[in-house]
């Protein structure tokens, strides 16, 4: 092979490794839906920075290493980091920490110069920054990418271990200073065992239960209604500050102290060395009594101590110089593959599992494990037979990380996924790496279907709960959505736990869903990837179902915010004979919504006057803020909690906060609420 030849096909491999890691980017930062071990990510992105660094002509900016991770969602508004919260390298061997200390004397200068590390557990959580102005915490947010988060403020204050007050820098006591503004850095998790007891009581409830304590606290604080965050067993470790005004700092330790004496709650087994020998010990330590623990941790943090030299040791693209991860090994061990089966999702999607011989991991019996989906079985080549090196990812998740081939015997036996749904037969279809069953009444997604379908924001079916549900489905009593209009009284008396009045209330409830909107009754279709919003911006573009069912793609991608995925979903859906029946079933039970007529959504659609912009209130308006959202959105227009350069207008009332500062410092303009009464043709 020429060099030519050679370098081209780095080339074709490292674009294939950047797409892998993009996509386990989200699953993991996005979706909360991680296929891999954060073992196997690292050992990804450290082979790509290793090529990259071979090939300096090769990086681009799209890769993964010049950046710090993935977009944030789109439920919640978004909020830019004053300074970026990077992410850090890790190192995972005794040579590898060495290296690192060995590389942060080169770049001061030299070996000889006095340097001092703090070590603090690495917790297996998420990153956050809180914004407290004049001691009152104002804002919350996710890291997101690293300089873009999701501002989810109302749920960090249902956190106790989060201030809603902190204290000045002389303690609860008083007779410090407390600062204009200060934003503090840590990680949100949930303790292990009220992680088991969570999971406990959604099992009880007959609900889906979390992975681990990571997805835990992920879904937990994600949540769109903060009381159900505040109902779950959330809690907080501070660890950093990002700008704190007219405080000074010398030192990692002094901030750790000072977060303490403000009100944060601080890790106990953070620690100062003074060489790199005494961090590898306690790295051995902690490794020791991790399981003594109540909260996951995949590692230890090495940071340098001095302020100052961190600031002259700097940053790369993703991550800081003066700081690394120095992560415990993986918890593997070798089992057999006995079968691999298939499980069918609620949203439809195939997943292989290894059926294995049981073997215990950290303390687990471990008897099936995750092969996540066809193209990652396929990479690994697990057959049924094979002896393989199963992981507990995130020490709670059980899959395979890799076979070990010198043990084959020829006997192994190769694993196709099926064409067909092993459930209800429908046909697959595969997007991307997953295989999905398209089918509307498989049972495997049925109670979820369902579920769904009767929930507050589709047709509220009031007191249809998830017990009574399963109860319906397992008895065969519905086959889809639409037959919950048939049921009569005698067929939920027959249901546990169902008396006369309960039933009655449910069939009630039931009668008053079939009045609906157009909007919630596309909602409550459970079209794959539309949601709340895109079913509304379908009922404000279609006048009714049939409508819908008979729009081109080119009619659906020509509605802002559809894409193709969006299109090519809802004309799937409405391909099937399944979905067929269940529109006539709807139809025959008299479910009904006010229909458009001929023209009004043409109409409509030029009142959007405010299409595509971005509004943000701050002060005090005679108008309620909910209702001034609803006059914006009701006309094209959205509203965003924070400023940003993609802010069009800022709606400034009394006693405006620092958003007319930052929005001046931008170039936003900013109106009265006269102008805004003005834009929404509203009398003063």
């Amino acid at each position: 092979m020429s060099g030519e030849e050679e370098k081209e096909a780095v080339k074709q491999y490292i674009a294939d490794l950047k797409k892998k890691i993009h996509y386990h980017d989200y699953r993991y930062y996005v979706l909360n839906e991680p296929e891999i071990s954060d073992a196997e990510y690292d050992r990804l992105f450290k082979e790509l920075e290793e090529l990259e660094s071979e090939y300096p002509e090769l990086v681009t900016p799209d890769s993964p290493t010049q950046r710090v991770g993935a977009k944030p969602l789109d439920e919640f508004g978004t909020y830019e980091h004053s300074i970026p919260l990077l992410s850090l390298n890790s190192v995972s061997d005794e040579r590898e920490i060495r290296d690192f200390d060995e590389r942060v004397r080169k770049f001061l200068g030299g070996i000889e110069e006095e340097i001092e590390y703090v070590v603090e557990p690495k917790i297996d959580g998420l990153a956050m920054e809180l914004v407290y102005e004049k001691g009152v915490l104002t804002v919350g947010s996710t890291r997101g990418d690293g300089k873009t988060g999701e501002e989810i403020t109302q749920n960090l204050r249902t956190i106790k271990t989060i201030p809603l007050r902190i204290f000045s820098d002389g303690g609860a006591d008083g007779g410090g200073v407390l600062l204009a503004l200060l934003e503090v850095r840590g990680e949100v998790f949930i303790p292990v065992s009220k992680f088991k007891e969570l999971n406990a009581e959604l099992g009880a409830k007959g609900e889906k239960m979390f992975a681990n304590p990571r997805n835990a606290a992920a879904g937990s604080v994600r949540q769109l209604d903060p009381r159900v965050t505040a109902s779950r067993p959330l809690d907080f470790f501070a660890y950093g500050v990002g700008r704190a005004e007219r405080k000074e700092f010398s030192t990692q330790w002094e901030v750790l102290g000072y977060l303490r004496r403000i009100g944060f709650k601080v890790s106990p087994l953070i620690r100062r060395f003074g060489n790199i020998k005494d961090v590898i010990g306690y790295h051995e330590e902690v490794k020791k009594k991790r399981d003594e623990l109540d909260y996951e941790i995949d590692g230890i943090v090495v940071k340098v101590n001095s302020i100052e030299q961190q600031e002259r040791l700097g940053a790369i693209s993703r991550s800081p110089r003066w700081a690394i991860a120095y992560k415990f090994p993986a918890r593997e061990e070798f089992t057999s593959v006995k079968n691999i089966v298939v499980q069918v999702g609620r949203t439809g999607a195939l997943t292989p599992v290894a059926v294995l011989a049981p073997v215990q991991i950290g303390g687990v019996t471990v008897s099936r494990a995750t092969l996540h989906n066809e193209d990652e079985l396929r990479k690994k080549d697990v057959r049924i037979g094979d002896t393989v090196v199963v992981e507990r990812a995130g020490d709670v998740i059980p899959e395979v990380v890799s076979v070990i081939k010198s043990k084959r015997t020829g006997a192994e036996k190769e694993f196709r996924m099926p064409d067909r749904c092993p459930v209800c037969g429908a046909e697959v279809l595969k997007e991307g790496p997953i295989v999905r069953c398209i089918g509307v009444s498989c049972i495997a997604q049925l109670k979820e279907r369902i579920k769904h379908f009767a929930s507050l924001r589709a047709m509220n079916v009031e007191g249809l709960g998830e017990k009574v549900i399963e109860q319906l489905v397992d008895r065969k009593m519905v086959s889809d959505a639409a037959d919950l209009f048939s049921l009569k009284k005698s067929d939920l008396l027959k249901l546990e736990r169902m008396g006369s009045k309960s039933a009655q209330n449910i069939l009630n409830a039931i009668e008053k869903s079939k009045h609906t909107t157009f909007s919630r009754l596309i909602h409550a279709l459970g079209i794959r990837h539309v949601g709340e919003h895109t079913a509304s911006l379908l009922a404000d573009n279609f006048r009714d179902v049939e409508a819908l069912r008979d729009a081109s793609y080119e009619d659906l991608v020509g509605i802002p915010e559809i894409g193709p995925e969006v299109a090519k979903s809802v004309l799937l859906f409405f391909e099937q004979g399944s979905t067929k029946e269940l529109l006539e079933k709807l139809e025959r039970a008299e479910v009904w919504y006010e229909k458009k007529e001929a023209g009004l959504v043409e109409e409509e659609k030029a009142k959007k006057v405010l299409e595509g912009k971005t509004f943000v209130f701050t002060g005090r308006i005679s108008i309620p803020r909910e209702e001034a959202k609803s006059m914006v959105e009701r006309l094209g227009g959205k509203v965003a909690s924070s400023v940003s350069k993609k802010t069009d207008y800022v709606v400034a009332g009394e006693e405006a906060g620092s958003k007319l500062e930052k929005a001046d410092k931008l170039g936003v303009k900013i109106i009265d609420e006269g102008e805004f009464r003005e834009m929404v043709t509203l009398p003063s």
